[in-house]
């Protein structure tokens, strides 16, 4: 079978649709698949046989970061010469749309992802009365799919609650073989400052307005009354990272680390703070629960889905208890390797492999519906 994927991000760029989206073109390539992939084009980057590079621009207010310009023309010449099975369109952007208009035109089936709350970020931009408008862009765009993959039953709940018509549940994964507590690394904790017996308190993700930080910060403020020796470690970057850098000089900021270092960084950590309330569903959560570590979060998309609270985890659901069992898990070692070892042989179940196999299986599904239809209306 031939796939397109149409995606905004895509790495070096370090997000969790950017990873995810790589993950499912691999592994369907590794299906035996043949996988066109449509993205931005990168600085100094020559684009391989199996992509098509449009040009696009700077996302404002988020450095390193792109969205791809519409591009109809181009794809349609591509998708007439290659036509492929299916499209899985991964953002809503201005490629996206055109991505969507050209599949439709060519009676190609079309599978979208809701990777990214728009709608939630707004109030953090100081744009809550858009938050309907958002919500109502997001599902005129998706309607106009086949079908809408989404990565919880919470998400696909409130979807059909609010006028989504096709959302469908594709389970996220994490590599368990990569993110390990084998990755603890005594070495990188000495550059912490600490010892096998000191405390890192650790935060992966992007370092931006929407992520809620400064709740992490006050958690971990409360945490150094208790333990004068903390450390708070910072993972990723982000446009707030120069700000609290300056108000927090005590802070070790370890920029955007990949593969096996950012597994050594998660596994380094002894709680992960993630005060987030407004993504999707959060990979890195199951990246920190596989690296066996405790893991404080509020009770909603990957949390909710695969972190039981008190035995592989803390979901929470305000503020107060957020910090509170910040607090618990930082005086009690005990605790906090219980709840971490439980939670890196939760993850072992959440194997990309089967991931992949159901998204080939749903984007096979509708290649076969399409076809279905042609051969009735003839």
């Amino acid at each position: 079978m031939r796939y397109a994927i149409v995606t905004e991000t895509y790495p070096p760029e370090v997000n969790g649709v950017a990873l995810t989206v790589q993950g499912l073109e691999r592994g369907l390539r590794a299906r035996g698949n043949e996988v066109d992939v449509v993205r931005p084009h990168q600085p100094q980057e020559l684009a391989q046989p199996h992509e098509l590079l449009v040009r696009g621009l700077a996302l404002p207010r988020y450095p390193g970061l792109r969205f791809g310009l519409p591009a109809p023309r181009r794809l349609a010449r591509r998708w007439r010469l290659q036509r492929p099975d299916a499209v899985y369109i991964a953002t809503e952007g201005p490629l996206g749309w055109s991505a969507l208009r050209t599949a439709r035109r060519l009676g190609i089936p079309v599978a979208t992802g809701l990777h990214t709350r728009f709608d939630t970020y707004l109030p953090d931009y100081g744009a809550a009365w858009l938050q309907p408008v958002a919500l109502g862009w997001m599902r005129r765009f998706h309607n106009q799919g086949d079908a809408t993959l989404v990565p919880t039953r919470e998400l696909q709940d409130f979807l059909e609650g609010n006028g989504f018509h096709h959302p469908r549940l594709l389970a996220r994964a994490v590599d368990a073989s990569q993110f390990s507590p084998r990755e603890r690394d005594l070495a990188l904790r000495q550059e912490w400052g600490l010892d096998a017996r000191g405390l890192a308190v650790i935060h992966v993700g992007r370092i931006a307005a929407e992520k809620n930080l400064g709740l992490a910060i006050r958690a971990f403020r409360r945490i150094q009354q208790l333990r004068p020796d903390a450390r708070f470690v910072w993972v990723g970057d982000g446009p707030l990272r120069e700000r609290i850098a300056q108000d927090n000089p005590d802070f070790i900021f370890c920029g955007i680390q990949r593969g096996q270092a950012l597994a050594r960084h998660f596994a380094s950590g002894d709680v992960f703070l993630f005060p987030s309330r407004s993504e999707t569903f959060g990979n890195v959560t199951l990246e920190a629960m596989a690296s066996g570590v405790a893991t404080v979060a509020f009770d909603y998309g990957a949390a909710r889905e695969h972190l039981q609270s008190g035995y592989s985890g803390v979901a929470v659901d305000n503020d107060e208890s957020f910090i509170s069992a910040a607090l618990n898990l930082a005086g009690d070692p005990a605790l906090r390797a219980s709840l971490g070892g439980n939670a890196s042989l939760a993850m072992q179940r959440l194997h990309p492999d089967h991931v992949v196999a159901e998204f080939e299986a749903l984007l096979h599904e509708l290649s076969q519906r399409r076809r279905a239809h042609a051969l009735a209306a003839a």
